[in-house]
């Protein structure tokens, strides 16, 4: 039974016709999903109805070819009804209002697949978020003219008829991320129209009235139109601000829309990792909107603390509590609230590994939890798991990520575990990786897992226990997951060098594994970055910390560019040229010598020399797996020892994401009593219908 002081969150919420049972609203985010894979977006979204959130939204649907970015759901007409339905259908079957986001998208649309040519508030270059066009896009849109306009709303209101037709009862007017068209006529950073939706701030807001009037007129009578508005665009008095035009916004239009549903564009502000924000750094700029309005008010701050989420209805922040990034870690968090289970929630670590995946166009990861996408593919639930069918007593080397979650889903399958640790502390790198700056929040993987573990009686965790391969033989295991992890390669072979770099011998050369276990460089140093990720940059920034004379130097165009798709790779260059690390960029790290380097162009090949007294190598790792290949050398001895299965999971069988190795962990225990076919397909796939030649 849940503490009384969370019974606020439980209240009913009324939004305009509709009321929502709860105070747990997942606002629209992306997926990686979208109109290509509609059966598998629809279980997910119903997955978090299940685990008691009151509103469920789409991610942006797209309402014409002219608004077109190939990664979303679509309504351009009523063919889109039915994939649409299912949605809001399963949404249903468990209690939920189900809400849609419909957008039209301006210059912010390529139409790559369409063709069709782009409609702006001005005519500028396009951008793009979108698999294969990186943020640009080599063409214009066009600037919308009055036959434009007209058309615009008539397709948004048509729009919002077939949603309602598709069973939706919340109904979006999207103005946010800097990608809804309404608020490119909102802001003076793209409006500089002279007409009657140019000007003065009434007349920049006349789309966004008209649309919502619009949508309202429509649909209104069952469903509630919900706005989706970027109060302040973090760029300074020239666009929206929530202490300026921004908070006029609201003001002008306060009673017009059943919901506010209010944020900071664009969306790398609005997802902020945690690296770089603590949870709720939006409430300074949203919280006056309460205020100004009696309709009920949403917003978001990776929120997973119930007592905030308290705070912020009772002191008049919101009404319903906002999440994408929480909803996605755990899609349980409001019923294990209801049930008094707080400790339970599994917690999101703000990493956007999510984000980075959606934005590829696959169904996205989570760090925290490996079920995410997997829902319908899979038939992973993220709180269930069949009970074990085998008698099988099994042996987990290794307590990182992998381990931790591998021990923890057979615990939970009822399975005897032993989970071995060599060191004392356990959690492997997430351990070694959370004492880095800005990575705190990253601990929470092991923590949840850890107290998973502790809670079962048939899980037995030995710390400070390293296992030979004798040892393993001899512990009566039948069957064994290795997972012992990676180590940074200490030779510079990665992406760019096939070959091990000269003078990586030396000693005054250094891998992350050896900053994480305290060993620092003397003198002036420089970091190569070959991996692309974040390492290289935690490092530069904890050592610039220290005063340390730096240079970073890629062969990338630019620090951690893989972080683009985080959403954070320019708070991470600006961070550091702040800090006075000099960056060198598309420069290959030829030689290593006592107290300097030799870059090369990687164009040109022409070569540099850098004075430099320690080197730290962050390019490629390799498995941490003497003791699968020594165990698994003599299939005879495992037979003998009643071995019937030894395996690699996490690093250890392929080094990558900590997303990826607790994904590994859950699939092993998920598999561990399955036979599988190697040459099938491991998941379900939702095939496109051919359609009859005859009708072309």
């Amino acid at each position: 039974m849940r503490p009384s002081q969370y019974d606020v969150l439980f209240e009913p919420v009324k939004i305009g016709p509709v009321t929502t049972r709860n105070r747990f609203y997942q606002v629209p985010h992306c997926n990686g999903m979208g109109r290509k894979h509609p059966t598998a977006l629809a279980v997910m979204r119903a997955t978090k109805a299940e685990g008691g959130w009151g509103v469920v939204c789409t991610e942006q649907c797209e309402i014409h070819p002219t608004a077109e970015r190939n990664t979303e759901i679509r309504l351009w007409d009523e063919k889109d009804i039915p994939s649409l339905s299912r949605i809001s259908d399963l949404v249903h079957e468990h209690g939920s209002l189900a809400g849609i986001q419909t957008a039209f998208t301006g210059h912010w649309s390529p139409n790559a697949y369409s063709r069709e040519v782009s409609l702006g508030v001005t005519c500028r270059p396009v951008q793009a978020d979108v698999p294969g066009f990186a943020s640009c896009f080599p063409g214009h849109s066009k600037r919308m003219d009055k036959e434009d306009i007209v058309n615009l709303r008539r397709w948004h209101r048509k729009a919002a008829v077939n949603a309602k037709a598709a069973g939706f009862d919340i109904v979006y007017v999207y103005a946010a991320h800097d990608e809804g068209l309404p608020l490119h006529f909102l802001s003076r950073v793209f409006n500089q129209r002279t007409d009657e939706y140019g000007g003065t701030l009434e007349n920049r807001a006349r789309l966004f009235r008209e649309l919502i009037e619009d949508t309202k007129e429509a649909v209104g009578d069952t469903c509630a139109v919900a706005v989706r508005l970027a109060v302040d665009q973090l760029r300074g008095p020239h666009g929206l601000t929530s202490d300026g035009e921004g908070r006029d916004v609201v003001e002008m239009l306060a009673e017009l829309p059943d919901l506010w549903d209010v944020d900071c564009s664009g969306w790398e502000n609005d997802s902020i990792t945690s690296r770089f924000s603590e949870e709720g750094f939006q409430e300074d700029f949203v919280s006056f909107v309460k205020g100004v309005t009696t309709k009920p008010v949403v917003g978001v701050g990776r929120y997973t603390s119930p007592d905030r989420m308290v705070s912020l209805v009772k002191q008049g922040t919101f009404d319903l509590i906002g999440a994408a990034r929480p909803s996605i870690a755990d899609p349980f968090l409001p019923r294990k609230i209801e049930e008094g289970r707080i400790d339970d929630i599994r917690e999101c670590i703000g990493c956007n590994i999510c984000a980075a995946t959606s934005v590829h166009d696959v169904p996205l990861w989570c760090t925290q939890n490996p079920t995410m996408g997997e829902e319908w593919r899979k038939g992973w639930h993220p709180e269930l798991i069949p009970a074990k069918t085998t008698d099988d007593s099994v042996l987990v080397v290794g307590a990182g990520p992998a381990g931790l979650e591998a021990a923890r889903g057979l615990g939970q399958r009822d399975y005897d575990v032993t989970l071995a640790e060599a060191r004392h502390e356990i959690g492997g790198r997430v351990t070694l990786e959370s004492e880095l700056p800005g990575l705190r929040q990253w601990s929470r993987v092991r923590d949840y897992r850890d107290y998973q573990i502790a809670k079962m009686p048939n899980v037995s965790v030995y710390r400070e226990s390293p296992l030979s391969a004798d040892d393993v033989l001899q512990f009566g295991a039948s069957v064994v997951a290795i997972a012992t992890g990676s180590r940074w390669n200490r030779d510079g072979t990665g992406r760019e060098h096939y070959e091990p770099i000269p003078g990586n011998d030396g000693e005054n050369v250094l891998s992350p594994d050896d900053i994480m276990k305290g060993r620092m460089p003397t003198g002036k140093v420089l970091i190569y970055d070959d991996d692309h990720y974040y390492m290289a940059s935690v490092i530069a920034e904890l050592l610039a910390e220290k005063d340390v004379a730096l240079v970073l130097a890629t062969p990338a165009p630019e620090v951690a560019s893989w972080t683009h798709n985080t959403l954070e790779q320019e708070r991470i260059q600006k961070r550091l040229i702040e800090l006075g690390v000099e960056i060198v960029p598309q420069m290959r790290l030829a030689a290593i010598r006592e107290d300097t380097v030799e870059l090369n162009c990687r164009f040109t090949g022409k070569a540099m020399t850098s004075q430099c007294d320690s080197v730290v190598l962050v390019t490629a790792r390799h498995p941490v797996d003497d003791l699968y290949r020594e165990l698994t050398a003599n299939p005879e001895r495992l037979k003998r020892a009643g071995i019937r299965n030894v395996s690699r999971i996490g690093d250890c069988h392929a080094p990558g994401t900590i997303a990826s190795a607790v994904y590994q962990g859950h699939q092993f225990a998920r598999n561990i009593d399955r036979q599988l076919d190697v040459d099938a397909v491991p998941f379900r796939r939702e095939i496109v219908e051919l359609t009859d030649l005859g009708a072309l």
